[in-house]
C-alpha cells in the first residue's frame, strides 16, 4: 500500500506516451514496477499500478513520476501533458526545488512558498533567471508569473491609444528585447486601428455590425495574437 503523503496536486500524465515508452524498451508493466522499487525504494508499486497509469485511471505524483522517468530513461517532461504551473516545469525539467531556488536567486522558502500559490514574486533580474532555469518560452513564463491578465491590459489600452507610451511597461514584463516589443504593438495598433476604421465607414450600414464584432474578437484575443506577432520577429524564445 502507498504511504500517506501530503496531497499535492498531481502533474499532468501523458498516459499514452508512458505505455509507447515501455514498449519501446520491451519492457512489461512488471519490469517497470520492479525497477522503480528497486532505484527509487517505493515498494509499493506493482505492476497493476503501471497498467492503472496507462490507462489514464490513475496518475503518478511528482515523485512516481520522477521514479518512473527514470526507470524508462526518458525525462520527465516526456511523461507529461502541457506544464502550466510553476511547480509543473520544475517538475517536467526533473529539477528539486532547492535546485530553481538557487539558480533563480531566491530563498528557498521562498520559493517553495510561490510554488504552493503558484505566484511568483521575483524582482525583474530573478524572473529572468527563472526563465533561464526553467527553459520557458515566452508565453510559459508569463503564464507561470501570473502575468497574462496585466499583459492582456497593457495590450488592449496600446492599441486604443499611443501605442509608444505602452513600450515601457510591456518589456518590464516580458524578458524580451525592446525592439521586438515596438514592432510588436506598432502592428497590433493598425491591425486594430483598420478594424475600427472598417466600422466608421461602414457606419449604421449592414457591414456596421460585423466590423464592430470583429473589433471586440480582436480585443478579446489580443494576447493571442501578441505571441503571433512576437514570434515573427524572433522574439518568442526571448532572443
Amino acid at each position: 500500500m502507498q504511504p500517506s503523503q501530503p496531497q499535492q496536486p498531481t502533474p499532468p500524465f501523458n498516459f499514452p506516451a508512458a505505455r509507447r515508452l515501455r514498449e519501446a524498451l520491451g519492457m512489461a508493466p512488471g519490469h517497470v514496477a520492479y525497477g522503480m522499487r528497486a532505484s527509487y525504494g517505493l515498494a509499493y508499486i506493482t505492476a497493476d499500478t503501471i497498467a492503472s497509469w496507462e490507462r489514464g485511471l490513475a496518475a503518478p505524483t511528482s515523485a512516481e513520476l520522477t521514479a518512473l522517468a527514470g526507470t524508462l530513461w526518458c525525462s520527465p517532461a516526456e511523461l507529461m501533458g502541457a506544464a502550466t504551473t510553476l511547480r509543473e516545469h520544475r517538475i517536467a525539467r526533473g529539477l528539486a526545488p532547492e535546485d530553481v531556488a538557487r539558480g533563480a536567486g531566491v530563498e528557498i522558502q521562498s520559493y517553495l512558498r510561490m510554488e504552493e500559490t503558484n505566484t511568483w514574486r521575483g524582482n525583474e533580474r530573478q524572473s529572468a533567471a527563472l526563465a533561464e532555469v526553467l527553459r520557458l518560452s515566452v508565453p510559459d513564463f508569463v503564464t507561470v508569473t501570473g502575468r497574462t491578465d496585466e499583459l492582456a491590459e497593457l495590450l488592449r489600452s496600446a492599441v486604443n491609444s499611443r501605442w509608444q507610451g505602452y513600450v515601457r511597461p510591456v518589456t518590464k514584463l516580458l524578458p524580451v528585447p525592446k525592439r521586438h516589443i515596438e514592432r510588436v504593438l506598432q502592428q497590433l495598433h493598425t491591425d486594430y486601428q483598420a478594424r475600427m476604421v472598417r466600422t466608421l465607414s461602414w457606419g449604421s450600414g449592414p457591414g456596421a455590425d460585423v466590423s464592430g464584432n470583429a473589433g471586440r474578437e480582436y480585443l478579446e484575443r489580443i494576447v493571442e495574437h501578441f505571441w503571433t506577432q512576437l514570434s515573427g520577429t524572433g522574439g518568442a524564445a526571448g532572443e
